[in-house]
C-alpha cells in the first residue's frame, strides 16, 4: 500500500523538492497536517542530529500527517496507522536527515540561495495570487494564518528546496546511458513468446467422501480467523413522520390565494412578446425614423437605413417585468399595449429614444385559482407539514440537550422503537451475506449507529432526502467473536473439502508441469492425466504490447516471461481456484532496427536510474561528511503514538 511513498521518498529527485511539496500541498489546502495532540509537548525532543542541528518529533509528525494526507487522495483507506507499520516513519526520517545534510554541506562549501530568488518562488505559487493573478501580499498573509505555518517555516522550507537543487541537478544532469547497453534491454520489449496455459480447477478434484465431524472441527479450530463475525451492534431507532403532529396543518384560502398571486407563471401564466428595438440618439432621429415607417418602410427596413444590423435589434422574447428591467416601466407598458406586428411611438430613457416592434405574442394560458386551489392546498400542506417536523425534531434535541434520554423522548412523544438482532456493519447477521435484517431504514442508520457508542446522546438522523427521520440511539455492542460452529458447519464443510480440493489439484497440476517440462505438449499430459479438465488454450504476448495496452498482464502469461523455452511452470489461480499449469513453446527474438524509438524511452528509463543511483551515492558520502545520529527510543515512541491515531 506504501509502494507509492517508498518510490517517491527514496527518489532524491523527488527528495530535491520535498519541503516545497509540503508548503505546496499545506497552502492549497490538500492535506493540511493534523493537530499534534498528545505529541505537542514533545515536538521538541530529538528524533536526529545532523551536523549540530536537530530535527524534532513536531517536524517529523507534520511531515508523516502530510504524506498520509497527501495519498488519501488517491488511496482514501490509507490511515497512519498502515503508514506507520508499513515502515513510513523510518522512510519519512530518512529523507528528512538526508535533507538536512545535503543543506548544511552545500552551505559549508558555499551554495545559498538569496532573498530575492526565495521572493520568486513565493511569488510563483497560485494559492498567493489575487484576482488579477499577480502576488497579493494580503493573500498570502491571510494563507499562511489559514494553514498555521509562519513566513519563517516557509522560506526556511524553500531555501533548502533551492540549495538542494543547485546541488542535485549537476550532478545528475549529464547523464546518458549508452546504446550498447540500452539495446539488449530494448529488444526485450520486442521478443514475442508462445506457450500453453491450462488449468486444473478446484471443482474438479473435490472429494466425494463426506469429512467426519472430528475433521471439521479439527479445520474450524486451526481456521478460526476465518469464521470470526466482525463487531456487531444492536440498534434501535424510531421514525419521525407526521404521524406524531397530533393536528395536522391545513392551509386557508388566503394563503392558498397569496401563493397563487405570487406564482402566475406556474399558476395565472404571463403574456410574453417577442421584440425587435432601436434606441435612437434623440428625438428629431426618432421622428424621422417614425416618417420612414408611416411612408411604407418596414420597421427592419428603417432600421438598416439607420444603420443597424439585425443583429442589434432583436432582443427577443421579454416578459413586461423583464422588459422594465431592459428599459423602463413606461416602455414596458407601452411595449404590452401595442398589438401584433404593431411599433411603439418613440419613448424617451437615459439610453435614448425606443422605438419597439412586436414581433410575436404569445398569449397566457394558465389556470384559474379553482383549478389550482388543491394543487396549491397539497403543496403548501406539505411545506406545513415539513415544518411542523423540523419543530418536533427541534424540540426532541433540546429534551435530549436537558438530559432525556431516548426512553424518554420516545415516551414523551409517541414514537415507535424498532430493535436489530446482532448486525455487523452491513447489516447482517451472524455473518452470513444472505441474511441482511430486512429494513430498509436501518441499512441507511448503519453508518451512523456504527460510527457512535452506546454512551452517546440519542442523535435525530435524516434519511434519504430529507424525506425521512429517525431517532437513533446504539443498544449494545457486541465485540468480534467466532460464530458458533453449528451455525457454518456448511460452510466449514466446503471450506474443507475445498481446502483438500486445492492440495489435490496442485498435486496433479505438478505431476501434468513435468511431463509438459519433457517435451509432452501440454494438451497431451493434460487428457494422461485421465480427469475431466479443460484443454489448455494458447498464449502468445510481447511486453511492448501488455506495457501499450494500460492494463497488468494475465498472472500465467507474465510468468511465460520468466521462464525458458520447453519449461513449464505452475500456478496458483487467484481466490485459491485451484493451480495453472503453464508451458513455454517458443521465444522470437524482436528486431529493434523496426523501433528507433523504443530504444531512446529505454535510455530515458536508465538515465534517470542511473541519475538516481549517482545522487543517492552523493548524499550518502555528504552525510557522512557532515555526520548524522539517530535517536532510535524517540523514533518508536513517535511510532507508538501514531498507531493510536489509524483512524485519522
Amino acid at each position: 500500500m506504501i509502494r507509492f511513498f517508498r518510490r517517491a521518498l527514496s527518489s532524491w529527485i523527488v527528495l530535491g523538492l520535498f519541503a516545497l511539496i509540503m508548503i505546496a500541498f499545506i497552502v492549497t489546502g490538500v492535506g493540511t497536517p493534523s493537530s499534534l495532540g498528545n505529541l505537542a509537548g514533545a515536538s521538541n525532543e530529538m528524533v536526529a542530529k545532523v551536523g549540530g542541528e536537530k530535527i524534532g518529533i513536531g517536524e517529523v509528525n507534520q511531515r508523516a500527517q502530510l504524506t498520509v494526507e497527501n495519498a488519501r487522495q488517491r488511496q482514501p483507506e490509507l490511515n497512519m496507522a498502515t503508514f506507520v507499520k508499513q515502515g513510513g516513519i523510518d522512510e519519512v526520517v530518512t529523507q528528512l536527515v538526508s535533507a538536512k545534510a545535503m543543506e548544511i554541506w552545500a552551505r559549508a562549501h558555499g551554495i545559498g540561495a538569496s532573498k530575492r530568488l526565495i521572493d520568486g518562488e513565493i511569488a510563483s505559487i497560485s494559492a498567493f495570487q489575487g484576482p488579477t493573478g499577480q502576488f497579493d501580499e494580503q493573500v498570502y498573509r491571510s494563507m499562511l494564518a489559514q494553514r498555521r505555518i509562519t513566513e519563517k517555516q516557509l522560506r526556511s522550507d524553500i531555501h533548502g528546496d533551492l540549495i538542494r537543487n543547485q546541488v542535485l541537478i549537476p550532478v545528475s544532469g549529464s547523464i546518458r546511458a549508452p546504446t550498447s547497453l540500452v539495446s539488449p534491454y530494448a529488444a526485450l520489449m520486442l521478443e514475442r513468446r508462445e506457450g500453453f496455459i491450462g488449468a486444473i480447477p478446484v471443482e474438479a478434484m473435490l472429494p466425494q467422501a463426506k469429512p467426519t465431524d472430528a475433521q471439521l472441527n479439527g479445520w474450524y479450530g486451526r481456521n478460526l480467523g476465518l469464521y470470526t463475525q466482525p463487531e456487531r451492534r444492536i440498534i434501535r431507532y424510531a421514525l419521525i413522520s407526521k404521524g406524531q403532529i397530533k393536528t395536522l396543518p391545513t392551509p386557508t384560502a388566503a394563503e392558498i390565494k397569496a401563493f397563487y398571486d405570487a406564482n402566475p407563471a406556474s399558476y395565472g401564466g404571463i403574456e410574453t412578446r417577442s421584440f425587435s428595438q432601436v434606441i435612437l440618439p434623440d428625438q428629431k432621429a426618432a421622428d424621422a425614423f417614425v416618417a420612414q415607417m408611416k411612408a411604407g418602410a418596414s420597421f427592419a427596413d428603417a432600421a438598416r437605413k439607420a444603420g443597424f444590423a439585425p443583429t442589434d435589434t432583436v432582443i427577443g422574447v421579454q416578459t413586461q417585468a423583464q422588459l422594465e428591467a431592459l428599459a423602463t416601466a413606461e416602455v414596458a407598458k407601452a411595449a404590452y399595449a401595442t398589438p401584433e406586428s404593431g411599433n411603439t411611438a418613440p419613448l424617451k430613457s437615459a439610453l435614448g429614444w425606443h422605438i419597439l416592434h412586436v414581433d410575436s405574442v404569445k398569449k397566457a394560458n394558465g389556470k384559474s385559482l379553482e383549478a389550482a386551489r388543491a394543487e396549491i392546498a397539497a403543496s403548501l400542506g406539505k411545506q406545513k407539514i415539513d415544518e411542523a417536523i423540523a419543530d418536533l425534531i427541534s424540540r426532541m434535541e433540546d429534551e435530549i440537550a436537558d438530559g432525556a434520554n431516548f426512553d424518554e423522548v420516545v415516551r414523551n412523544h409517541g414514537l415507535t422503537v424498532t430493535t436489530s438482532p446482532p448486525v455487523n456493519k452491513n447489516g447482517q447477521i451472524d455473518g452470513k451475506p444472505d441474511s441482511p435484517f430486512g429494513d430498509p431504514y436501518l441499512q441507511v442508520l448503519l453508518k451512523a449507529a456504527f460510527e457512535a457508542s452506546p454512551d452517546d446522546d440519542p442523535t435525530v438522523e435524516t434519511l434519504g432526502n430529507g424525506q425521512y427521520h429517525a431517532l437513533l440511539k446504539v443498544g449494545q455492542v457486541l465485540p468480534a467473536a467466532p460464530i458458533p460452529f453449528a451455525n457454518v458447519r456448511d460452510r466449514v464443510a466446503l471450506d474443507f473439502m475445498r481446502n483438500r480440493a486445492l492440495a489435490t489439484a496442485r498435486d496433479v497440476a505438478g505431476k501434468i508441469a513435468a511431463r509438459a517440462a519433457t517435451g509432452v505438449p501440454l494438451a497431451k499430459a493434460i487428457a494422461e492425466a485421465g480427469m475431466p479438465l479443460p484443454p489448455p488454450q494458447p498464449a502468445a504476448a510481447r511486453q511492448i504490447d501488455i506495457a501499450q495496452s494500460g492494463r497488468p498482464a494475465p498472472p500465467p502469461l507474465a510468468m511465460m516471461f520468466a521462464m525458458k523455452p520447453g519449461t513449464a511452470r505452475i500456478l496458483e489461480i487467484p481466490d485459491k481456484r485451484g493451480w495453472f499449469v503453464v508451458q513455454l513453446a517458443k521465444v522470437e527474438q524482436g528486431d529493434i532496427a523496426k523501433a528507433p524509438g523504443l530504444v531512446d524511452a529505454t535510455r530515458g528509463e536508465f538515465n534517470n536510474m542511473i541519475s538516481q543511483e549517482l545522487i543517492e551515492q552523493f548524499a550518502r558520502a555528504v552525510q557522512g561528511e557532515v555526520g548524522t545520529t539517530r535517536n532510535e527510543q524517540a523514533i518508536s515512541a513517535l511510532k507508538a503514538q501514531l498507531r493510536g491515531t489509524g483512524s485519522q
